[in-house]
């Protein structure tokens, strides 16, 4: 059985009131990827496992997460950049549905350097990205939360989101059904983030070697993850 090196993450579960969160954050971007669909078969992943099928034997996949929201035909609603490479371009039309909520926005990142930014400010900002995925709403920017959320709202489901603080990324999990604003009141109040963005809710799915969970309820579209590596040959 591979035993990884190392967790290139911190993983951990903070509960506020009857409501628990899984905290992922990552703390070296070069493991950090996106995946969309097998090269070779240009199918879909759409399940975690079908990943690490790919891999090669000397990676290892440690977290994994959905990373967006995608069209029934699981190709990404907005920017979808992989492995340097444009797959779908920024959209910026209006729409209805969560992804359309203003303002939505972007996390991507290089080896380097990670950013959230909305939509606009992405556009104008220039960044370089090696990944990127574009959701929304977003749900924490520039420390405030977003105007449009309802504290008391009754739309409940399993929430996930991401967020970024000192150029490290903070991926989140709902372990019971949330609002908006209580995810977005998580991330400002008890992670100290500025910028965050909401990637999905009701097919919100995570995995984790490092817990052993894994789930597999839902075919996903975009999918992120953190994959550990040994001994790989260059």
């Amino acid at each position: 059985m591979f035993i990884p090196y190392a967790y290139a993450m911190q993983q951990q579960t903070i509960q506020v009131d009857d409501i628990s969160y899984d905290v992922i954050k990552v703390e070296h971007l070069q493991q950090l990827r996106l995946f969309l669909k097998n090269p070779k078969t240009e199918h879909y992943y759409q399940k975690f496992s079908h990943i690490q099928n790919v891999l090669p034997a000397c990676e290892q996949l440690n977290f994994a997460m959905n990373a967006g929201m995608y069209h029934p035909d699981f190709q990404p609603v907005g920017l979808y950049i992989e492995q340097g490479k444009q797959i779908i371009g920024l959209n910026e039309a209006a729409g209805f549905g969560n992804f359309f909520m203003q303002p939505n926005g972007v996390v991507a990142w290089n080896n380097k350097y990670a950013v959230i930014k909305t939509t606009r400010d992405y556009k104008s900002d220039g960044f370089k990205a090696q990944f990127a995925t574009q959701s929304g709403p977003m749900l924490v920017y520039k420390a405030k939360i977003n105007s449009q959320f309802l504290a008391d709202s009754n739309s409940l489901k399993i929430r996930n989101g991401v967020g970024i603080k000192n150029n490290q990324l903070y991926f989140v999990i709902s372990q019971q059904r949330v609002n908006f604003y209580q995810l977005a009141q998580f991330f400002q109040q008890h992670l100290k983030i500025e910028n965050a963005l909401y990637l999905d809710g009701s097919i919100s799915s995570l995995y984790s070697a490092q817990t052993k969970r894994h789930d597999k309820r839902f075919n996903l579209g975009p999918i992120v993850a953190e994959v550990a590596q040994k001994n790989c040959k260059s």
